[in-house]
């Protein structure tokens, strides 16, 4: 049965992967006197994006199907030459990240992407481009022979750039996003219960983990909330989007350190698996959107992965319920039992912290799954030893003269 053909980003992915590299992305902002040119550069990538979209909107309505990213490469070849002031690549990445995001979205037309900074619906500026197209050196980034100054927090000069793009924000200040090839540390291989860190996430508490301590949750929306009810009745549109971005900035800033921290202390972390999209939808939803929990789980996973630490997010169904000494689910159960924070269990009289006990029941579900991967790296260790074996019985057992010349190849 033959294989289906692997593209050229799965064998890169590969290849990165048995050399303990990863690909990370380096966000970092432009000085605010290049906007003019990179708004006038997203409003050409715009022009295509539309273009390749009624493109494919027409190709589907005549002939049922979806057209690829080469065949608008195709569509799209010489556009530069006849007057389109941007780099040919760059529009090669536009048809490739078009076709990309109509598969991710399943739908047969995207959204049309809108130059006017009057329009309700303006799409923030975005300007792809690969890697041959920017270089850096004294400083600045090259883009087109244009010299972009920059804050160089990351230290460029010691990174080989990939692909990227810049875009804008809701203030209209721009940042370039640069994919690098970061390597990775081992995890390690030995048993790590000792340094596991369990973590229940709450609203209350922003986290409490298995040693027993807890970080209060911030109030990063509630406390600018005045302020921006102040800024939105009297029609204060920039102050509102400085608010907003103060908003995201604090809890970036705090979610950040956190998952830091813990990542440099731990050998192995495991936290809930709490649905945050479902409880978004509920009456609790602007302290779960306020808690930024998807955004502190998704900074834990790539700086475990950098760290050499394990990550995963385990199963949280009646961590609360359960003892986590006896396992008997006598805890406190259902919505009138929110409100109490320690109990006893009447199995073996153990007494609970109802938050600790979570944690240190997800902390024992992240370990029974470990060792579930190292068994199954036990053994495929093992399969390997007893095929090694029995191919060596097999070749020193072949008939004369089918087998490996015993004293070489004989001269004549």
């Amino acid at each position: 049965m033959t294989q289906p053909p692997r593209n050229r980003r799965q064998e890169a992915r590969e290849h990165n992967l048995a050399q303990g590299l990863t690909t990370r992305v380096l966000r970092l902002r432009l000085k605010d006197k290049h906007a003019p040119l990179l708004r006038a550069e997203a409003t050409r990538v715009n022009l295509v994006w539309n273009y390749v979209n009624a493109l494919s909107a027409q190709v589907l309505l005549r002939e049922g199907r979806f057209i690829s990213s080469d065949e608008l490469h195709r569509f799209t070849a010489g556009a530069t030459r006849e007057g389109l002031d941007l780099h040919s690549q760059t529009v090669q990445a536009v048809n490739e990240e078009f076709t990309t995001r109509r598969k991710q979205f399943k739908k047969a037309r995207l959204r049309w992407r809108v130059s006017n900074r009057a329009r309700s619906n303006y799409s923030l500026g975005w300007v792809p481009f690969k890697k041959s197209a920017i270089s850096y050196r004294g400083g600045q980034l090259f883009f087109r022979g244009q010299a972009l100054s920059l804050w160089d927090s990351y230290g460029l000069a010691g990174y080989e750039l990939g692909a990227g793009s810049f875009s804008e924000d809701a203030r209209g200040r721009w940042y370039v996003n640069l994919t690098v090839k970061v390597r990775k540390k081992p995890l390690p291989a030995a048993a790590v219960s000792a340094d596991a860190l369990g973590i229940d996430l709450g609203l209350k508490s922003h986290m409490t983990d298995s040693l027993g301590e807890a970080v209060q949750a911030q109030r990063f929306y509630r406390d600018l909330e005045p302020a921006l009810v102040a800024a939105q009745r009297a029609g204060k549109k920039e102050r509102v989007r400085a608010l907003h971005a103060k908003v995201f900035n604090r809890r970036k800033d705090f979610l950040h350190k956190l998952s830091t921290q813990q990542a440099r202390d731990s050998a192995a972390i495991f936290v809930g698996d709490v649905n945050s999209k479902a409880l978004a939808r509920t009456r609790m939803a602007k302290s779960v959107l306020d808690a930024g929990w998807s955004a502190y789980r998704t900074m834990l996973s790539y700086k475990c992965d950098d760290a050499g630490v394990w990550f995963k997010q385990v199963d949280e169904s009646y961590s609360t319920q359960e003892c986590h000494v006896c396992h008997a689910r006598t805890g406190p159960k259902g919505r009138e039992e929110l409100s109490v924070r320690r109990w006893v269990c009447s199995g073996c009289g153990a007494e609970h912290d109802r938050d600790v006990n979570a944690a240190l029941n997800i902390k024992a579900r992240g370990l029974a799954w470990l060792e579930k991967e190292f068994s199954k790296a036990r053994e495929a260790r093992a399969g390997e030893a007893v095929l090694n074996k029995s191919a060596g019985h097999s070749l020193s057992a072949l008939a004369p003269g089918h087998g490996r010349p015993a004293g070489g190849i004989p001269f004549l």
